[in-house]
């Protein structure tokens, strides 16, 4: 029997990606699946996509800032399913390019960390009430592969990420002895949409990349999304306030 059977699961950023690969997976490892995004156009589009393969998914629209929008989220979850499981906090809003930071723009500041960092605050604050509801739970957040480094221009996304993994150690503290896990996975470089768009416009960017994982390769999204579910999943009982590198070793060559 599949280890989520009778779960409900919810995915921020589902739509695409990362995100929808974390989807399918809990989908089929027999989760109800909430596909949160702020697109509607690809949210429903991969929550139809797992019903129609005989999976139980609904889709609800939302910006993780906002902090009614999340609790909405949060709500149509219990909602709809019955209660809240597990979730995976999958979503980012990259800002598209490297820039030094004395170059970044105050409001671009600002919204990137609203999202990458303060979304995730807010998606735990509400998902961990509605586990506290069910007796327990797990929460998974999605940070980096430079959990441990640094590279010019990121600051902007690297100060959210890794702000993420002080979080998740903390809510691990806190929540764990009313049955809630919470950890962190660190991803590599992934064949995600905004990959193939920077790969295209730059062949370097994705050279460089390479260079660097000592697998010398770049994973399919689905490849980091079998560590996020299986945190989820009670083959992980034990295991609370870690971050999970899946990255081919990528943070291994950032000397």
């Amino acid at each position: 029997m599949a280890s989520l059977v009778g779960k409900v699961a919810m995915i921020t950023g589902g739509g695409q990606g990362l995100g929808q690969a974390c989807a399918n997976l809990l989908a089929r490892d027999g989760a109800k699946v909430v596909i949160a995004d702020i697109n509607p156009a690809t949210g429903e589009a991969a929550a139809e996509l797992i019903r129609a393969s005989g999976g139980e998914a609904s889709f609800v629209q939302g910006d993780i800032a906002r902090e009614a929008e999340v609790a909405a989220m949060v709500a149509h979850a219990v909602e709809t399913f019955g209660g809240l499981d597990c979730a995976i906090n999958s979503a980012v809003l990259p800002l598209g390019q490297r820039v030094p930071l004395d170059q970044i723009e105050t409001a671009d500041w600002e919204r990137g960390m609203a999202v990458n960092f303060t979304g995730v605050f807010l998606c735990m604050k509400y998902q961990i009430r509605a586990m506290q509801a069910r007796g327990g739970g797990s929460i998974v957040n999605i940070g980096s592969g430079n959990e441990h480094t640094g590279e010019k221009g990121l600051s902007w996304y690297l100060a959210a990420k890794q702000g993420i993994y002080g979080m998740t150690k903390c809510a691990a503290l806190d929540y764990g002895a009313e049955g809630i896990r919470v950890n962190a996975v660190a991803p590599g470089p992934m064949w995600t949409p905004l990959l193939r768009e920077n790969a295209a416009l730059n062949p370097g960017h994705l050279d460089k990349h390479v260079a660097r994982v000592p697998l010398h390769r770049i994973c399919e999204p689905e490849e980091v999304a079998e560590a996020a579910v299986w945190l989820c999943s009670p083959a992980a009982s034990y295991v609370t306030g870690v971050t999970l590198s899946a990255d081919g070793g990528y943070v291994l060559g950032s000397g």
